[in-house]
């Protein structure tokens, strides 16, 4: 298959062709991602959580996903690769912005997604003017909970609806190629979806996006507790990783691993010489 490009993703939406896009940290799962066939490959703030167990996103920094971005890197070949800016990294000065956008795109992003409107939509122009394609983010937004009151559903009232509709529409004008609408009403982000000509992929945003994206960690089981609504679970790696290393650890303790075949010989006249 051709290497996704922010040109390729353009002309599924027109296609009306559904894009397909999962988050991902690491290069086994990486590999395993674009080996699939996924159209895009977010590493994304969300690893505070799903990959260190921390309670939100806000504790990840820019050397993080920097970090993380170099090991998906090498196991993304066709994929479009897109990288979070997180918390406070675009958001206390133009200059600061460019350089950790730049620091994405040289740990090997395609593509650096920003959360919310404030500030985002003068910001868009700028990174585009630097070679940067921008991916917009609306509704639930993990970096805003404190002012937003927790993980909610966004949109849900008349007017709260309307702006997000509007923010979509200023987002595409200012030059994103294209948005995460996360935690909104279906009907809305099917409105959405239909009024912009750049792609909306969701996540809890209803089946009439362009496209749909997961965390890998929680569609393969591999996160711990409970997923949340959006999520379907479409394996559970977790339980037969625990059931693996149970019966590693008993056939170590009963002394069945390693067996001969896991060993290696030694040459039998050189054995003589120790």
């Amino acid at each position: 298959m051709d290497k996704v490009t922010v040109n390729r993703l353009a002309e599924m939406k027109r296609e009306g062709q559904r894009i397909t896009a999962l988050a991902a940290y690491d290069f086994p799962i990486a590999s395993l991602i674009d080996a699939a066939g996924v159209d895009l490959v977010l590493v994304g703030d969300s690893l505070g959580m799903t990959f260190r167990g921390e309670e939100n996103t806000l504790t990840v920094t820019v050397e993080d996903i920097a970090y993380h971005t170099r090991a998906v890197r090498r196991g993304v070949k066709r994929a479009l690769l897109v990288a979070d800016m997180p918390f406070l990294s675009c958001h206390v000065s133009a200059e600061k912005t460019l350089e950790n956008a730049g620091k994405m795109i040289i740990s090997g992003a395609e593509a650096v997604k920003l959360e919310g409107i404030d500030g985002v939509v003068e910001t868009v122009p700028r990174l585009l003017a630097a070679g940067v394609p921008v991916m917009g983010h609306l509704g639930l937004t993990p970096q805003s909970i404190h002012k937003l009151g927790g993980y909610k559903v966004q949109g849900r009232q008349g007017k709260a609806a309307q702006k997000l509709f509007d923010d979509a529409r200023r987002l595409e004008e200012a030059g994103a190629f294209a948005l995460v609408l996360e935690c909104v009403p279906a009907e809305l982000a099917a409105r959405v979806s239909e009024a912009l000509a750049i792609p909306a992929i969701g996540i809890g945003a209803g089946p009439d996006c362009d496209g749909q994206i997961l965390v890998a960690n929680d569609m393969l089981g591999l996160t711990p507790g409970r997923a949340p609504r959006f999520v379907k679970r479409y394996a559970e790696l977790a339980d037969a990783a625990k059931t693996a290393i149970e019966t590693y650890v008993r056939e170590t303790r009963g002394g069945a691993f390693p067996a001969a075949e896991h060993s290696y010989p030694a040459e039998p006249r050189r054995l003589k010489a120790v």
